[in-house]
């Protein structure tokens, strides 16, 4: 199928823009795990899980792309194409829908729950515990299964709920980190704190910016809003600002 050129030059633009994303994040998982490797922190094995699980979502996003502009599949390039209903469709619309991209950030989101609890060592509340681990397999369970091909108003529904479990998870956490930023006086753990609440100020914004992207193209919008190349910005913020405000120097200070 033919796709128009002001199209393909946008989807283009939009690989090569995850393209670099996906390096930067990668390199900084490289120098997370050999961190981690030298010191054996927990705290730094979950950021690396989070941070793998974001990487490879953003590699599913991008696969989407490619898949679209490159692949010649009509079913894909085109919503009045229907699904043949193949295992190979089934696999390949949930690619380039970004229903594995969802479903690797909210396996990140969870880890990043019990990074939460871990950092202020309160131990896990039940009755949140609960809630969180319910609302993470419902979420997952509906951004993987509960698919209409050219239904948009389940991408915008699926966007928001990742979004609200992002938020449930990072707000408290956030607002946690810089009541502890505030109080302490110790400069290693002020930049600690401050850098973790900057990651959850960044994730929050990142899900927000996607979900206004993904209103925008119900409407009818093509995509690739504003938004869109915001979110990804916010998404390299946040892996910076926990590196070099939190990891690195609370390694190189072992």
């Amino acid at each position: 199928m033919y796709i128009p050129r002001a199209a393909a030059e946008v989807y283009f633009v939009a690989i090569i823009y995850e393209g670099i994303i996906i390096i930067i994040g990668s390199c900084l998982l490289l120098l997370i795990a050999i961190k981690y490797v030298k010191n054996r922190n927990y705290l730094i094995l979950l950021l690396f899980l989070i941070i793998l699980n974001l990487i490879i979502a953003i590699f599913f996003s991008w696969l989407s792309k490619v898949h679209i502009l490159y692949s010649g599949i009509d079913y894909l390039q085109d919503d009045s194409v229907p699904d043949p209903l193949t295992p190979s469709s089934w696999i390949l619309l949930r690619i380039a829908e970004f229903r594995f991209s969802f479903l690797f950030i909210t396996i990140g989101i969870a880890i990043s729950y019990v990074f939460k609890v871990k950092v202020f060592e309160t131990g896990f509340k039940r009755p949140q515990e609960i809630i969180v681990i319910i609302y993470s397999c419902f979420t997952a369970f509906f951004s993987f299964f509960i698919y209409q091909k050219g239904n948009l108003l389940l991408d915008v529904l699926t966007y928001f709920f990742v979004f609200i479990l992002m938020f449930i998870v990072y707000l408290p956490f956030m607002i946690r980190l810089f009541r502890s930023y505030k109080n302490t006086r110790s400069n290693i753990y002020r930049k600690a704190f401050l850098s973790l609440g900057v990651m959850s100020i960044c994730a929050i914004l990142a899900l927000f910016c996607f979900l206004i992207n993904s209103i925008y193209v119900f409407y009818g919008h093509p995509g690739f809003t504003l938004f869109y190349f915001l979110a990804y910005f916010f998404v390299l913020i946040g892996i910076f600002g926990v590196y070099f405000g939190y990891i690195y120097p609370n390694l190189e200070g072992d």
